[in-house]
Formats: C-alpha cells, sequence, structure tokens
C-alpha cells in the first residue's frame, strides 16, 4: 500500500502544484484539505474538484466558519490578543483551525506525512509543524516551497508542463491572507517600508478619509461573550461578519506595522480587521467596567503573552491552555452593553451599562450624594507612602554620610 500525504490545499497555484509534486518526489498519495474560515473566494466544491483534477486521490473541504469563531476567534476576544499592542492574530489564528482538520484527515485516511505550502521565512511553517507535532507526535510533515526547491517559476512550469487546471499567469502583486477575522497583506512594492499603502491593497474596509454619516452600535455581552448587536442576537460568527461590514465601511482596523517575526526578522504588513478591532475595543471597555483592578492588571500580563503563544505557534501548548483556564475565569461577570461610534477610522466608547458593574455613581460623584469619606484618605496616603519615605530617609542619611 502506497504511503499517503495529506496536504493543507487553498487551491491556489503552490499547493495545486505540490498534489503532483509531492506524488513524483516521494511517490505517495495525496489527499487535500481545505478549510474555509470565512475567507470568502471560491466555493468550497470548486476548490475541491480541483483539487481531484490536480491530481488527489481524495478531496476534503470543511465549512470551519462558526468553529473557527467560536473557538478561536472568541478565546482571542476574551484575551484582548493584539500582538506587539496591534495585530489581531488573523492568520495566527486560522492555522491551528486548519492544523486540527489536517491531523483528523491524516488519521481518517492512514497518512502518515502531512504537507503545507508553507516557505522558510515565515511564521505559518512553525505554526503548522509544531501543532501537528502536538495533537499527532506520530506524523511527519513536508515542505515542497521550503524543503524541495518548489519556487514559482518552476511551480509555473510544472503546471504547464502537467495541464493543471490553474491560471499560472493571474498573479497579486501581493501575498494575501484573510479569513472572517481579519486580512493580511504583504510582498510586492510593501516591502520597501517608505512606501505608503494604495486603496488597492483593502478590501474588507473603506477609505476612513471619505465623507459619510457616523453608524453608532450597541454590542451586548454575557460572560465575555458577543451575543446581539443592536438588540438582535447574534452568533460569534455573525457579530463578526457584521461588523466587518458595519465597521469596515467606516475604515475601522487598518493597521500598517513592523512586526517581529518568531523566525527572527522584522516584516512589514498592512492588515484590516474591522470588526476584530471593534470587539475587541468593545470587549476591553466593558472589562473595565466590571473586573476588579488588581485581576484586570494581572489579565493584562497574561493577554500579552497569550498573544505573543499564539503568533508563535504554541496554540496547543501547556502554557496556552493554562492561560486559556485563566481568561475563562476572568469572564464570569462580563456581562453588558457598549455603546460606540464608529466614524472616519475609529470605533469610540461613549456609553456603558452593566448590571454586574463596579463602578458605583455615589462613590464617584463629586457632587451632592458623594458617600465617599474624603477623611480616611490622609491616612491612608501616609501609610501607602510609607515605604518610599523611609528609603529616602535612608539615602539621605548614608549619602550624607558617604561625603
Amino acid at each position: 500500500m502506497k504511503e499517503r500525504v495529506v496536504l493543507a490545499y487553498s487551491g491556489g497555484l503552490d499547493t495545486s502544484v505540490a498534489i503532483g509534486w509531492i506524488a513524483e518526489e516521494t511517490g505517495a498519495e495525496v489527499i487535500a484539505v481545505a478549510a474555509d474560515v470565512g475567507q470568502g473566494g471560491e466555493d468550497l466544491d470548486v476548490i475541491r474538484q480541483r483539487a481531484l483534477d490536480c491530481g488527489a486521490v481524495e478531496a476534503e473541504v470543511a465549512d470551519a466558519r462558526d468553529e473557527f469563531a467560536d473557538e478561536y476567534c472568541l478565546p482571542a476576544l476574551q484575551a484582548n490578543a493584539l500582538y506587539m499592542d496591534r495585530y489581531p492574530l488573523v492568520s495566527a489564528l486560522s492555522r491551528p483551525t486548519i492544523v486540527k482538520h489536517l491531523v483528523d484527515a491524516a488519521k481518517k485516511h492512514n497518512a502518515t506525512i502531512v504537507g503545507h505550502g508553507c516557505t522558510g521565512k515565515g511564521n505559518d511553517q512553525v505554526r503548522f509543524e509544531v501543532g501537528i507535532a502536538a495533537l499527532a507526535p506520530n506524523l511527519r510533515c513536508i515542505a515542497p516551497v521550503r524543503d524541495s526547491g518548489m519556487t514559482r517559476d518552476k511551480a509555473i512550469e510544472f503546471a504547464e508542463r502537467n495541464n493543471l487546471p490553474i491560471d499560472v499567469n493571474k498573479k497579486s502583486p501581493y501575498s494575501i491572507d484573510q479569513n472572517v477575522w481579519g486580512r493580511a497583506i504583504e510582498t510586492g512594492f510593501l516591502e520597501d517600508i517608505w512606501n505608503a499603502p494604495i486603496e488597492d491593497v483593502y478590501s474588507y474596509t473603506s477609505d476612513p478619509s471619505q465623507p459619510r454619516e457616523a453608524d453608532e452600535v450597541v454590542i451586548s455581552f454575557k460572560s465575555g461573550v458577543p451575543v446581539a448587536i443592536d438588540g438582535r442576537k447574534v452568533t460569534m460568527l455573525q457579530a463578526i461578519e457584521e461588523l466587518n461590514k458595519r465597521a469596515g465601511a467606516q475604515g475601522i482596523g487598518r493597521l500598517d506595522m513592523v512586526e517581529d517575526r518568531l523566525v527572527g526578522i522584522k516584516s512589514r504588513e498592512v492588515y484590516e480587521a474591522p470588526g476584530a478591532i471593534a470587539l475587541i475595543t468593545a470587549h476591553q471597555e466593558l472589562e473595565n467596567v466590571t473586573i476588579e483592578r488588581d485581576l484586570a492588571r494581572f489579565k493584562r500580563g497574561v493577554e500579552q503573552r497569550w498573544g505573543e503563544l499564539v503568533y508563535d505557534g504554541l496554540w496547543f501548548s501547556p502554557l496556552k491552555d493554562a492561560l486559556d483556564a485563566f481568561i475563562a475565569s476572568t469572564q464570569e461577570f462580563v456581562t453588558g452593553d457598549i455603546r460606540m461610534k464608529l466614524h472616519a477610522g475609529t470605533a469610540v466608547v461613549n456609553g456603558r451599562r452593566s448590571d454586574a458593574s463596579l463602578y458605583d455613581f455615589d462613590l464617584a460623584t463629586y457632587d451632592e450624594g458623594d458617600t465617599y469619606d474624603q477623611s480616611l484618605a490622609k491616612g491612608f496616603v501616609d501609610i501607602w507612602g510609607m515605604p518610599s519615605r523611609i528609603a529616602a530617609e535612608r539615602n539621605l542619611r548614608v549619602r550624607g554620610t558617604n561625603g
């Protein structure tokens, strides 16, 4: 019986060529696996048929949109995950979703190898291979572009020689990866970090400088989960999709950054994530209202580490699992409504309400009805500053004695 390889399949040139390329290089049968994580584009049945036409012995396509939203985007939202305080982990979140389907397919088809189309420069090779090793340590990974010298020119020549049903002349000037959580654009003229992005780069967002009416939205959460928009019940996927449209129409969620890749190089990336940025902004503000100060301070450090782990391909790691449990424990009282004004590239919170609020009007007010006993503050300030005062007195004494 021939060895079997499960290939992460996108339907594009590289992974279409990889089917026959792997078969020639290894003599193995190839099973193509594609997952819909809200990236749009071609119909899944079209992609499945292309994989078969390119030589796959089996082809599986999975509608993973709700799974991706509920099991990957939602934890990222509850972690307020922004790598380097800006990037909402667009590609990094989709990779473990795809990994899970690859491993399931490998088990189903008795495959011993998993293939992917990543290069040796990027983060995705790590996300795929480390994730696969965590779920199925017995599987081996191959990467034709990285390991077998499958350059684009060679891929085009292979496709033409084998009459593969794919347009080898259609080439975007950019490298693009997208899903429902956002869109990532790189390469081409963007590799010169002095060049500004042009409007043609963007697809999920409109030009924020163009005049338009503001859009006010109310997002309702229950235990950290968005459950309604303007009073209408929504699933997590529906919440992202609606805010992609409404925040995207206002030009919200555009990012242009030089980021630190896992492999050690800096890379210029342009992102647009309107729904993700709007939801994270709302969720952060509701946490400001409902989470106690010291817990909130500690959670911010956990959020940063959580985002780094996910970016670095460690979704299935023990530390990530432990941080998940902590973050989940913080969401019990994150229930309420956030009102935001979406306009001119910004999502600005202008209203908050929650039955679990820690905001006490009678304590906060400076007007009549103030229940805060200001006479207690003097003693508190004295005790709070005592360690610093004692240290300062010591410094003056010792430094003065030593000249």
